[in-house]
């Protein structure tokens, strides 16, 4: 079973309107539509920072190979004191 927790948004007033005046079927798929919004949003979100992680540890993996290690890199970093 799904928990449903109540949130405020702010709209315009004329959208605020339309929700108050909307029967309660209305009502339930306007709620569905944003809950898919919002849901796939999130779902973007993750993805990215999955496809981020991934991109960092190949280049991880391709500067151990190419020699770099946590030692030369802290070297490097350091250059500039």
């Amino acid at each position: 079973m799904i928990t449903k927790e109540e949130i405020t948004i702010k709209v315009p007033s004329e959208v605020a309107e339309a929700y108050r005046n909307a029967t309660p079927e209305e009502r339930s798929q306007i709620e569905a539509r944003i809950a898919v919004l919002l849901k796939s949003s999130m779902t973007c979100r993750q993805e990215a920072i999955a496809k981020l992680r991934q991109t960092m540890d190949e280049i991880g993996r391709r500067a151990a190979k190419r020699g770099l290690t946590p030692e030369i890199l802290e070297s490097i970093l350091n250059d500039d004191e």
